[in-house]
C-alpha cells in the first residue's frame, strides 16, 4: 500500500505522459496548497489554519448490483452504493481516505473543487500512478476551503458508472442561518440499461461520426448527445423519489451538485423561489431566481423558505433532452398525495440564473499580492471545437493527449479567454485552483467549472498561478474529455 508520504513510482515525464491515452482531466485557478507549504489564497477566499484533527474514511471501489425502481443493474460504486458515502469534514482538518481498488481495472479519485497538492489530485499518469486492481492507496491532505464539492473517479468513463459522491466541507464559522439542509446529487444513468455501458456508448458516438442519429433507449441524439434512459436524484428515479421533509416556517439549505457525465440540468422547486448563496462552494451575493442551470461539475447552494404547505416537485430537467429527475419537498403538516413523476414545475420556465447575476460576496476588486489587480501577466486565447464529421473534441485545434501544455509561471496572474466554435455547451473545469469569471457587470464569481455557450459563445476567466505542478483543464462532459477536449497547465521551472 502507498500512502500520501510515499509517492510510489516516479512521476512520468511529459513525453511519457503524453503517450498515455484515455486519461483524466485538466485545471487552472488560484487558491491552493503548495507542496511542502501553503500559498496565499485568492482575495475573498479565506485560508484556514490547520486544526490538527484527522477525518478518516475507507472507500471500497468495486462492482455492485444497483437497484433502480425494482430493476437491478450491474455497475461500479463506492462501498456498495451509488452515490458513494458522504464525506463531511471541516476546513483546516486533515482528510485521510484509504481507497481499496477491487475493480477489474485501474482507478483514481479526484477531489473536485478542492485546491489540493498536485500529488493528491487524482489524474492518472499526471499527478499519480493509477491504483491497480487489488491495490490500495491513501489520499491525505489538509482541506483548504469550505463549500459544497464532490469526489469522483478520473479514469476513462468510470464517472458514468457511478463512481462519485458528495464532499461537504463545513466552515469554521457558518454565516448562513437555516433550519435543515439536504444534498441533492443529479445524475444521468446509462450503465446496464438495455445491455449498454459507457464504453459502448462512446464507441457508438465515434462510429456515428458525431452522433447525428435519432435517440432511443440509451441511444444518441442529434449533435452527438446521449439520450439517457434514466435520470436520478441521489441515486433514485422519478418513480421512487427521495422525500425532503420540512415544516412550515423553516429555512432549508439545498446543496446541489451535478456529477453527471453528459447532461446539463435545469433545476427548480415547484411553488418556491430559490436564493442562490454559493457557486462551486464559494459565497456570492444572494440572488433570488426561479430556476438555475447546472452544468456537469458545477455546484450551487440555495436557500428555500418553506412557507407554502403541500407536497411539491423538486425537479431537475435535462436540457435539450427528454426526461426528468426529481425529489419531493414534503411538508410534515400535510398528508396530500405526491405530484406525478413527469410533472414539470412552471417555474422551470421562470427567471433563470445567469453568470451575470453572480458576484463574489464582499469583493469589489481583484487585488494581487500586495496591490490591486491591474491586468493579466499572461493570456491564453483558446478555441473549443469538434463534434462534426468525427467524434473528436479539440482545444485550439489540438486533441489530448497529443496537445501541447499551456505554460504559466508561479506568481503570475493568468487569463484564459475561451471561444466556442462548436454546437454544444462545454463545462470547462480547472484543477488545483479557483478562477474568477469576467461577466457582463465586471468581476463575477469565483468558480472552478463554468459553461461556455455554443455558436461562438465566449468566456473569460482569471486565476492566480500559486499552486505549482501540472494541472488538468478540460471539458467536464466525460465523453468530450475522453475524446480529446483537455490540456495541461504546466508551471515553468
Amino acid at each position: 500500500m502507498r500512502t500520501a508520504g510515499d509517492r510510489g513510482p516516479r512521476r512520468p515525464t511529459r513525453r511519457e505522459f503524453l503517450g498515455l491515452a484515455g486519461l483524466g482531466a485538466l485545471a487552472v485557478g488560484g487558491c491552493g496548497l503548495l507542496p511542502g507549504g501553503e500559498s496565499d489564497p485568492l482575495p475573498g477566499i479565506p485560508r484556514p489554519g490547520k486544526t490538527g484533527h484527522v477525518e478518516k474514511y475507507t472507500f471500497g471501489a468495486a462492482p455492485l448490483d444497483f437497484d433502480v425502481a425494482g430493476q437491478s443493474f450491474s455497475t461500479w460504486g463506492y462501498n456498495g452504493d451509488v452515490p458513494g458515502p458522504e464525506v463531511r469534514v471541516r476546513e483546516g482538518d486533515t482528510l485521510r481516505v484509504r481507497v481499496e481498488n477491487r475493480l477489474p481495472e485501474e482507478t483514481t479519485i479526484h477531489w473536485h473543487g478542492l485546491p489540493v497538492p498536485d500529488d493528491m489530485d487524482g489524474v492518472p499518469g499526471l499527478s499519480q500512478a493509477p491504483i491497480r486492481p487489488g491495490e490500495d492507496f491513501v489520499y491525505e491532505f489538509v482541506v483548504p476551503m469550505s463549500g459544497t464539492h464532490m469526489y469522483h473517479s478520473h479514469v476513462g468513463l468510470q464517472l458514468d458508472r457511478g463512481l462519485y459522491g458528495p464532499l461537504i466541507v463545513e466552515p469554521k464559522s457558518e454565516d448562513l442561518s437555516y433550519d435543515r439542509e439536504y444534498t441533492l446529487i443529479l445524475d444521468d444513468w446509462l450503465d446496464g440499461v438495455s445491455g449498454r455501458d459507457p464504453e459502448r456508448a462512446l464507441e457508438d458516438l465515434r462510429n456515428a461520426g458525431g452522433g447525428m442519429m435519432a435517440g432511443g433507449m440509451g441511444g444518441m441524439m442529434g449533435g452527438g448527445r446521449i439520450e439517457y434512459p434514466l435520470y436520478l436524484v441521489n441515486g433514485r428515479p422519478p418513480e421512487d423519489p427521495k422525500s425532503l421533509p420540512v415544516r412550515r416556517g423553516e429555512r432549508v439549505r439545498l446543496r446541489l451538485m451535478n456529477p453527471a457525465a453528459e447532461t446539463i440540468f435545469r433545476f427548480a422547486v415547484d411553488g418556491h423561489p430559490l436564493t442562490v448563496t454559493h457557486s462551486d462552494g464559494l459565497p456570492v451575493e444572494p440572488v433570488e431566481v426561479d430556476a438555475l442551470t447546472i452544468g456537469m461539475g458545477e455546484r450551487y447552494d440555495v436557500l428555500l423558505e418553506a412557507n407554502d404547505p403541500g407536497v411539491w416537485q423538486v425537479a431537475a430537467a435535462p436540457e435539450e433532452k427528454p426526461g426528468l429527475a426529481r425529489a419531493l419537498l414534503r411538508y410534515e403538516e400535510v398528508g396530500q398525495s405526491s405530484p406525478p413523476p413527469d410533472h414539470r414545475p412552471p417555474n422551470l420556465a421562470g427567471r433563470l440564473l445567469t453568470y451575470a447575476d453572480l458576484r463574489a460576496k464582499g469583493l469589489d476588486s481583484f487585488p494581487g499580492d500586495g496591490g490591486p489587480f491591474t491586468g493579466p501577466d499572461r493570456v491564453h486565447r483558446l478555441t473549443l471545437s469538434g463534434g462534426m464529421g468525427a467524434y473528436e473534441w479539440r482545444i485550439d485545434g489540438q486533441v489530448y493527449p497529443g496537445a501541447e501544455p499551456l505554460e504559466v509561471r508561479e506568481g503570475e496572474w493568468v487569463r484564459i479567454e475561451l471561444q466556442n466554435q462548436s454546437m454544444m455547451r462545454h463545462p470547462m473545469h480547472l484543477h488545483g485552483h479557483s478562477f474568477q469569471l469576467l461577466n457582463g457587470t465586471g468581476r463575477g464569481p469565483f468558480k472552478d467549472t463554468a459553461l461556455v455557450q455554443p455558436h461562438m459563445g465566449g468566456l473569460a476567466l482569471d486565476f492566480h498561478a500559486d499552486n505549482p505542478g501540472e494541472w488538468f483543464f478540460h471539458c467536464h462532459n466525460a465523453y468530450h474529455m475522453e475524446s480529446g477536449m483537455a490540456r495541461v497547465i504546466s508551471y515553468e521551472t
